[in-house]
């Protein structure tokens, strides 16, 4: 029998109960849909995270001190304590080469008030001038810090946007009096509106400079142990492709500084690509955990395609006689109903694609999450669909195919 033959007489089976049809459909329609709207929310996840990280800089490197069972204060085999400190970074900046900008970063939390207003634990960064640059941020109104400001240890303040606004209100923050602990700052600049990156509001930071923060924010009960500790420098490679060219300079100097070797050299240079690549992982199995409890769904439309064909064997015992004794094979019955089970599957298919794609656009609409529709995700719901109707509908077809021509034409 013809393909087009086959085709048509599955339609044909189809078209006569509508409803049912549309209903065994169903399942398959849920099923595609939810599993490209599933995998385009954590697609959509994953590049806000991207997105975020690659606005606080790019081509940047890490460096910090790597916690050691003994701690991040341990002495290494040459005798130097294992911290990163201010002397290196300074170090690092005079001698680096194929790179735009280099900064250090210490971060404490203090009491802030302001008149009447009184904010507890405020995150307060002691960072350098090159800070706006390296970390992609910029200046609201005022200034930011200077080489002179650290120089001088100079008692100046740059708060971030939503802080400003949570001391002064209305009021111009540039110029006023503001005390950090038991230290009276004057407020310089303002950072522009930056909002949340991972877990940290960049709105709700101090900014001073990093002299001042070693010296004299630091609690004394921690002065002594830390000393010009940092937690972090950051350095922005000038182009991609100096990138372990960089990280080779970066390692030969702290092992020379620290008397150590390469290999027991205990700090640690993550690149900003390595941080996108962690976090995607993490997004990525989260978005396969969804992908397979989307396709339950579709497990679940199987059963029914299945479930329906079964019934309609049953009800069509007597047309199947009839077209065996008309020379009807075996093989043209299964593939009949094969047919129908493969298009109910297919147009289900259909429907979800583009149920699940608008979905994916109406959710981004109508929500704050972002959405990103992955091709591959619309090829891999649309052949599971196919491969469902086929699997679920063979033993139905094949029961159809096996039975006897002679009790067929007498089932009433």
């Amino acid at each position: 029998m013809k393909a087009s033959e086959v085709i048509r007489i599955a339609w044909e089976g189809l078209s006569r109960n509508k409803l049912r049809s549309l209903l065994t459909m169903l399942g398959v329609i849920i099923g595609v849909s939810a599993v490209i709207i599933m995998v385009a929310v954590s697609a959509g996840t994953e590049a806000t995270i991207k997105d975020q990280i690659e606005s606080l800089g790019t081509n940047l490197l890490f460096v910090s001190a790597s916690f050691t069972a003994q701690g991040p204060g341990a002495r290494q085999s040459g005798g130097s304590l294992n911290m990163l400190t201010f002397e290196d970074v300074q170090a690092l900046r005079e001698t680096l080469t194929g790179i735009s900008g280099i900064i250090a970063e210490r971060t404490l939390a203090e009491t802030v008030n302001a008149g009447s207003v009184n904010l507890e634990g405020v995150t307060i960064v002691g960072t350098m001038p090159d800070y706006p640059q390296v970390r992609g941020v910029k200046l609201g109104e005022g200034r930011f810090l200077t080489q002179k400001d650290d120089d001088n240890r100079a008692k100046v303040a740059v708060l971030g946007y939503s802080l400003a606004q949570y001391l002064f209100g209305e009021a111009e923050p540039i110029g006023q009096k503001i005390t950090v602990g038991n230290l009276k700052l004057t407020v310089v600049g303002v950072m522009a509106e930056k909002g949340v990156v991972g877990n940290t509001d960049y709105d709700a930071r101090m900014y001073v400079p990093i002299s001042l923060a070693v010296e004299r924010l630091t609690p004394s009960m921690f002065g002594r142990f830390m000393g010009n500790q940092i937690n972090q420098a950051i350095v922005q490679v000038s182009s991609e492709k100096n990138m372990e060219q960089v990280i080779l300079q970066i390692q030969l100097l702290l092992a020379k500084r620290h008397e150590t070797t390469l290999e027991d050299l205990s700090f640690s240079i993550r690149t900003q690509q390595e941080i996108i690549d962690t976090q995607a992982s993490t997004t990525a199995a989260f978005r396969s955990l969804l992908a397979w409890v989307a396709a339950v769904s579709l497990l679940v439309g199987g059963i029914g395609i299945m479930n329906i064909m079964l019934v309609g064997v049953t009800e069509r015992t007597r047309e199947i006689g009839v077209r065996q004794a008309l020379g009807a094979t075996p093989g043209d019955i299964r593939w009949q109903f094969l047919t129908e089970a493969l298009m109910l599957s297919l147009v289900g298919g259909l429907i979800g694609v583009g149920t699940g794609v608008g979905g994916a656009w109406l959710f981004q609409r109508l929500g704050e999450m972002r959405t990103v529709v992955i091709p591959t995700s619309i090829l891999l719901a649309f052949s599971s669909a196919a491969a469902v109707g086929i699997f679920f509908g063979f033993y139905p077809a094949n029961k159809a195919a096996q039975l006897d021509p002679i009790e067929a034409l007498r089932h009433e």
